[in-house]
């Protein structure tokens, strides 16, 4: 149980290209890298628009001189010092994340990248080629994964407790967008410009936190092949979607479902992560992340809590507060980011006894999230046809 003590030596030098002070994501991700002193946030590009970003920059307490005008003009900067920036977090809309993460990379710096992790699998190889070059991380955004009760889910299938996985059903279908909001506005306007967003909206946005979720509780499960319709139910999204159901082969026999959508009228997240075996099902959704449904064939129903004493250990690993206190959004992208600052850490001092078992949504992750993405755009595009994965 985290009691307050830093989990790595020193903070890592910090600095951020994008995430200004009109970015949700950019709070996320500084609440959840400054929480444990494991990041010190010491220099930046922050916005577009380069006096708007150094304003933003030193009202955050960041000198001017370290607040620049794009990541070029940053990382150029920082390798000048010899106080330079150590890693960098990359909150930018999606057409940008492959040249900023591939030129931080080759300025050796470790990453932190929102997802997707770029636009195509060729990419996301590259990066991943890069970065066993330089010998630094990539760290992929999937903040949900950092609640506790998803490592209680993945201890109890590895323990055999709902027996052989036959169905994962999976989704995350918000309403928010329901309507052409992104008329008025602009956070949600470029998420839905193939230009900016890429091949997908909802898929790539949405679908692919349950997917590396589900990943994770049954990392045994392999994809074999899928099938995807898509829809753009507010006319003036097309090509891109804003609904779409993903039917899925696992190699083992199991078969999986994706709902991602953001018309879903009257749902507040809807993300839920259903794991059913021959023996009993797991179930969890992330506006009650604390708790996780376990249910056994004619018993009945229990409801686990977070911090409780019957639980895994590596599920209370990292529980910031006692049972019965909720944890949240914050708490779990914290998780996240404290083991990327671990990883970092042990990375650069070739300590690969403590990276042997540690779990976080790596380049691999973002790899994968990319390869579902294209998969699923390229069923969709033939008119919702089965497809091998790989």
């Amino acid at each position: 149980m985290i009691v307050g003590r830093r989990q790595t030596e020193k903070p890592i030098r910090w600095a951020m290209v994008g995430g200004g002070g009109t970015s949700q994501i950019g709070y996320v991700h500084r609440s959840a890298a400054l929480r444990d002193r494991t990041f010190d946030l010491v220099a930046g590009a922050f916005d577009i628009d380069p006096e708007r970003g150094r304003a933003f920059g030193v009202e955050l307490g960041v000198a001017p001189e370290r607040c620049h005008a794009d990541y070029r003009a940053l990382f150029a900067a920082e390798a000048a010092r010899p106080d330079g920036v150590q890693a960098v977090s990359i909150a930018t809309p999606n057409n940008t994340h492959y040249a900023i993460a591939k030129a931080a990379l080759e300025s050796g710096l470790h990453v932190v990248c929102e997802k997707p992790l770029c636009f195509s699998v060729a990419e996301a190889e590259e990066l991943k080629r890069v970065a066993a070059d330089k010998r630094k991380i990539v760290g992929v955004a999937y903040g949900y994964a950092g609640h506790q009760m998803i490592e209680q889910a993945r201890a109890m299938v590895a323990a055999g407790e709902l027996g052989d996985i036959r169905l994962v059903n999976l989704a995350f279908a918000h309403g928010f967008h329901s309507a052409a909001v992104e008329e008025t506005n602009p956070a949600t306007k470029w998420r839905v410009d193939p230009t900016f967003a890429g091949p997908s909206y909802v898929l790539g946005d949405l679908g692919t936190h349950p997917i590396y979720i589900a990943e994770t509780i049954a990392p045994h499960l392999k994809i074999k092949r899928l099938l995807c319709a898509r829809q753009s139910f507010v006319k003036s999204r097309a090509p891109l979607e804003d609904n779409a159901v993903t039917l899925m082969e696992y190699d083992n026999g199991a078969f999986g479902t994706v709902w991602c959508s953001a018309v879903n009228a009257g749902s507040m997240h809807g993300q839920k992560v259903r794991i059913v075996g021959a023996k009993a099902s797991l179930e969890w959704w992330d506006e009650r992340p604390n708790q996780l449904s376990f249910e056994v064939q004619d018993e009945p129903v229990r409801i686990l809590e977070r911090g409780m004493g019957y639980l895994a250990r590596q599920a209370t690993a990292e529980d910031r507060i006692g049972a019965g206190h909720p944890e949240g959004l914050f708490e779990a992208w914290a998780n996240l980011y404290g083991r990327f600052a671990v990883a970092m850490e042990a990375t650069d001092r070739g300590d690969r006894g403590r990276l042997a078992n540690l779990r976080y949504p790596d380049i691999d992750a973002g790899v994968e999230g990319v390869r579902w993405v294209e998969a699923c755009v390229r069923s969709a595009e033939a008119g919702g046809v089965w497809i091998d994965y790989r």
